[in-house]
């Protein structure tokens, strides 16, 4: 355990950072190779310059243009091998987010077989030696250095890959840091433009958001009093009004299960706090046929029961999932013809007992990691779980639902091969009608997030973060990485709602994210869930001007407006739907 001593010069040191600023040299055309230095005996480095017509045009940072110059990092001899450069010890403070940017390609080089390689992952990780971060190392006594993941991609021969990568450091570095560019398969050159190591600043990002919030999610309104029963306007200028926002257009909800519905904390905060849920486990095939033809749905059922009392509408997921782990094992025993009969008979169970009942349905899960039903049946079955579901429940918005999409460290996972999965199954007459973002989240970048959110919104589908948790066991920095996700999402036109997966402490599937402690309290990242829900509704309360008007901006959503005259109170509601100009409204009394 650190001192007490050390403990607060790291929190002081925070006060100290300087945002934006690259903490590591790149090449330039006066010093050559700057302070990069090889990775592996026989690597050798050399400074280039990148054809103008093959220097990367576009950005995450907007005020970011690539250089065209690049370290090329050549004669690997392993995975290990590459390139690396120091970074002073003072430079990186603890509890900083600092984001990992530049682009990354593969030259020249084949494979052990041969074959040219097209494709690698590469990875830039960041070697804290003797920071007391690591274990010790019981036979020498010394610590063993600790290697934090700064960023991957799926880089490519003959083209520049963005590089979107964060970390995050627990605890002050003693001596200094290393920067290691490395993974690609040995005999592949790998090629290194622009690299930044650079703190994040959020207050920055957070002032930007803002304004962009009060585009997409609010509205210019007028009320117009002055209706037959009120004689005129005048009869009621200066009178007394108050606006009140009932709910948003925006949905923020919860996962569920049989058992937090029995715990009253968990009830009152849900029913508080949340719109929408959606069933932890209880829609899964495994949970509702663990045994082929033994069919249950009286969890869902039960579940459903409470949703309905609460009010309260419910994504479905999940019919399938793609992921072999979690596949039955009588489902995987089927022969070819035995599986096409268990995938429409579980279509024809599941969708014909809740048509109409769920307005979402995950449809196939996580068919970015996993391909389960497309091996065993072909490139097919997935547009055909689509427009089977289509077909029996017309009524539902079809989803794809993945992981690690948003947060640019999953070289499987990118928006661009999100995107092209949702135009192959397009193509083949899927019906997609949504994206799924799970939004399993550590270390998030505001930017990083953006940047795929607008990717995947140029599909003009409608995009919801299905399973929000954001994990850290620092429940001050939580509560800092939870509002990231969420300014971003709601910030965000294409985004049309948000729903946690979970939020009380012992009813979560990753422990370090709760809202709500086991004791019902709610933690700081709760509190900052709340601000934030309550700094996106609008309430608004005056006089009625000379012209029998009341103008305010609001949120997107239902209001009730009072009205007090002299002969009473008089209560209307009203709608605000997005629109660019403003929305003018008689209210006849």
């Amino acid at each position: 355990m650190g001192c007490a001593r050390c403990t607060m010069a790291c929190c002081a040191a925070q006060h100290e950072v300087v945002f934006d600023a690259n903490l590591i040299k790149n090449s330039t055309l006066e010093d050559g190779l700057a302070g990069w230095a090889p990775l592996g005996a026989c690597t050798k480095l050399s400074a280039r310059v990148e054809e103008p017509a093959m220097v990367p045009t576009e950005s995450i940072n907007e005020d970011y243009k690539p250089s065209g110059r690049y370290i090329l990092a050549s004669s690997r001899e392993c995975q290990e091998d590459g390139l690396c450069q120091p970074i002073p010890a003072s430079a990186l403070k603890p509890r900083v987010t600092y984001r990992v940017a530049g682009w990354i390609s593969l030259g020249a080089g084949c494979a052990d077989n041969g074959d040219a390689v097209t494709d690698a992952v590469v990875r830039v990780n960041i070697r804290l030696d003797g920071n007391g971060v690591g274990d010790e190392d019981k036979e020498g006594g010394k610590k063993k250095c600790s290697v934090v993941e700064g960023g991957v991609v799926c880089a490519e021969a003959g083209k520049w890959t963005e590089l979107k990568g964060a970390f995050r450091l627990k605890a002050c570095p003693a001596a200094g840091a290393m920067v290691h560019v490395q993974g690609a398969p040995p005999g592949v050159d790998v090629k290194v433009m622009d690299l930044q190591v650079f703190a994040t600043d959020r207050k920055a990002r957070f002032k930007k958001l803002k304004k962009k919030t009060d585009k997409v999610r609010r509205r210019d309104v007028v009320l117009k009093f002055g209706g037959a029963g009120s004689g005129s306007a005048s009869a009621i200028s200066g009178a007394s009004i108050r606006v009140m926002q009932m709910d948003t257009s925006f949905a923020f909800g919860a996962c569920i299960n049989p058992a937090v519905i029995q715990d009253q904390g968990f009830v009152d905060f849900f029913t508080k706090h949340f719109d929408w849920a959606v069933f932890e486990n209880e829609l899964k095939w495994y949970h509702t046929e663990p045994a082929q033809g033994q069919l249950n749905y009286a969890d869902t059922d039960a579940l459903l029961d409470f949703c309905d009392a609460h009010g309260k509408p419910v994504r479905g997921h999940c019919i399938f999932w793609a992921v072999d782990n979690v596949v039955q094992q009588w489902v995987k025993a089927l022969d070819k013809d035995g599986l096409n009969a268990a995938v429409q008979a579980r279509l024809n169970s599941l969708l014909t007992r809740y048509a109409g009942r769920f307005p979402h349905y995950d449809v196939n899960n996580e068919m970015l990691h996993g391909s389960f039903f497309q091996t065993r049946l072909g490139d097919d079955i997935n547009a055909f779980m689509f427009k089977e579901t289509a077909r029996i429940d017309p009524g539902a918005t079809l989803f794809v639902n993945d992981y690690n999409v948003e947060g640019g460290m999953d070289p499987n996972a990118t928006p661009e091969k999100y995107i092209a999965q949702i135009n192959a199954l397009q193509e083949k007459g899927a019906p997609v009608g949504g994206i799924g973002l799970q939004g399993h989240v550590t270390n998030p970048v505001g930017e990083v997030v953006c940047d795929a959110l607008d990717k995947l919104a140029t599909t003009d589908l409608p995009i919801w973060l299905t399973e929000l948790d954001v994990c850290e066991s620092d429940v001050d920095l939580r509560a800092e990485d939870l509002e990231v996700v969420l300014r971003e999402a709601y910030a965000h036109p294409g985004v049309e709602g948000v729903i946690f997966w979970g939020f009380m402490q012992g009813h979560m599937w990753r422990q370090d994210a709760c809202l709500v402690n086991a004791d019902g309290t709610v933690n700081d990242a709760g509190e900052r869930f709340i601000d934030l829900r309550r700094e996106w509704t609008s309430h608004a309360r005056g006089k009625i001007d000379s012209d029998g008007h009341f103008k305010f901006r609001g949120y997107h959503g239902s209001y009730v407006v009072q009205l007090s005259t002299a002969t009473g109170k008089m209560h209307k509601t009203f709608s605000v739907e997005k629109g660019d100009t403003p929305l003018v409204l008689d209210m006849d009394v």
